[in-house]
């Protein structure tokens, strides 16, 4: 091939992908103005569930499992956290890990209308706790499903970081990710 076919076919390629990039920016940022955020209100944290390790973990399930139609309770799920905390879902794409970073807005904006519209029930089944002076590490196994008693729909293990700031308890951190028959969990991570 002639080498200013070659420099034709890369300036090519090159528009092309700036047009694309483009249009996939334009498309973020008119879905980013669209999307109504769901409202949370700020509100005090409860004693118990910021007063032990136990309280923290046992909230942090809670405020996210219900039944269809029953709003979460993300006000009080706010208060587990530290502000700026992250929130990290694991997954694979295209055989490659990847991992969802978000806010904790983020991540209500995201999850609220799925959890609205389907039943879920999350439990943890086992806990292996780290604890060095005022921080925490859990590796938090936990079951889901669509009603209280119904089949476990998915498995996994929620990674929980706590600071206690000699008042109480903060997550600073939350990672999960969920078994896969390529991902099966630990067998020091079960009952």
């Amino acid at each position: 091939m002639p080498s200013n076919f070659r420099k034709h076919e890369r300036l090519h390629a090159g528009a092309c992908a700036a047009v694309l990039f483009v249009c996939t920016a334009l498309a973020f940022e008119l879905s980013a103005q669209t999307a109504r955020p769901t409202q949370v209100e700020q509100i005090a944290p409860r004693l118990e569930d910021v007063s032990t390790i136990d309280g923290i973990i046992k909230a942090y399930y809670e405020t996210i499992t219900g039944p269809v139609g029953k709003p979460r309770e993300w006000a009080r799920d706010r208060t587990l956290y530290l502000p700026s905390i992250r929130l990290i879902s694991l997954s694979m794409k295209e055989g490659k890990p990847v991992a969802d970073i978000m806010s904790h807005q983020e991540y209500v904006d995201g999850s609220n209308d799925f959890f609205l519209k389907n039943g879920f029930f999350e439990k943890e089944i086992h806990r292996v706790t780290h604890r060095f002076g005022n921080m925490v590490q859990v590796f938090s196994t936990y079951e889901a499903r669509n009603t209280a008693d119904g089949p476990v729909i998915a498995r996994g293990i929620n990674g929980l970081q706590l600071y206690f700031d000699g008042v109480r308890w903060w997550i600073t951190a939350a990672m999960w990710d969920d078994e896969r028959p390529e991902n099966p969990i630990p067998k020091e991570f079960l009952p």
